[in-house]
C-alpha cells in the first residue's frame, strides 16, 4: 500500500511539473512564440489607440494687431503667447487591409500624420501692450480686439509648427511607437505610411 501511495504521489508530482512547464511555454505572458499572430487582433490593438499623439511642439510668438477707430485714430494690441501644437496619426482609420501577417512578420500601413490640436497655454499668454491713439480719448477699448489677437496667434502657432516639420516628426514617432507595440507580440514589424 505504501508503494502504491508513493507511486501515485510521484506520478502526480511529475504530471504537475510537466503541466507547469507546458503552461509556462504556451500560456504565460511573453510566450508569444507559440501563438499565431492574428491580423484582426493586430488591427484591434492598433485601432484601440485611436488618435496617437506622437509629437508636441511648444511655440512662442509675439502677435501684434491694429484696428482703425472711427472717426480718427487706431487701437493696437501686442500679445505674447505660448502655443502648443500636437500632431500624430488617427489609428482609428487603420483597417484589416492595412495589416499583413506572414508567419512572424507583420506589415502595418499607417495613415499620414496630421495636426490634431493647436491651442494657447493661457498661463504663459498675456497682453504685453495695449494702446489707443492719444488724440482720441473718447474712444473706448474694443473688447473683441484681444480675442482677434488670440485667434491670429493660434493660426501663427499652427503655421510655425508646420514650418518646423511637426508632421514629419509625428510620422516618424508613430512608426516607432507602432513598431514597439507590435514587436511586443514577438514579431518582426515593418511600419510605413500610406502614399
Amino acid at each position: 500500500m505504501a508503494k502504491l501511495i508513493a507511486f501515485i504521489s510521484t506520478f502526480s508530482l511529475v504530471f504537475l511539473i510537466i503541466g507547469l512547464i507546458v503552461y509556462a511555454r504556451v500560456y504565460a505572458p511573453g510566450a508569444t512564440w507559440l501563438r499565431p499572430i492574428d491580423p484582426p487582433a493586430v488591427v484591434i490593438q492598433v485601432r484601440g489607440l485611436k488618435e496617437l499623439v506622437t509629437v508636441r511642439y511648444v511655440v512662442q510668438k509675439v502677435v501684434g494687431i491694429t484696428e482703425p477707430r472711427h472717426p480718427l485714430g487706431e487701437e493696437s494690441l501686442l500679445l505674447m503667447v505660448q502655443g502648443l501644437a500636437q500632431a500624430g496619426v488617427d489609428l482609428g482609420a487603420v483597417t484589416q487591409y492595412d495589416v499583413q501577417v506572414s508567419g512572424k512578420k507583420i506589415k502595418i500601413r499607417l495613415p499620414h500624420a496630421e495636426l490634431l490640436d493647436v491651442f494657447l497655454d493661457e498661463k504663459n499668454t498675456k497682453v504685453w501692450d495695449r494702446r489707443i491713439t492719444w488724440w482720441t480719448p473718447w474712444v473706448s477699448p474694443d473688447l473683441n480686439l484681444e480675442h482677434q489677437a488670440r485667434l491670429a496667434a493660434i493660426e501663427d502657432v499652427r503655421k510655425a509648427a508646420l514650418d518646423m516639420g511637426i508632421l514629419r516628426d509625428a510620422e516618424s514617432s508613430a512608426r516607432a511607437a507602432i513598431r514597439d507595440l507590435a514587436g511586443a507580440m514577438g514579431a518582426t514589424v515593418e511600419v510605413w505610411t500610406s502614399s
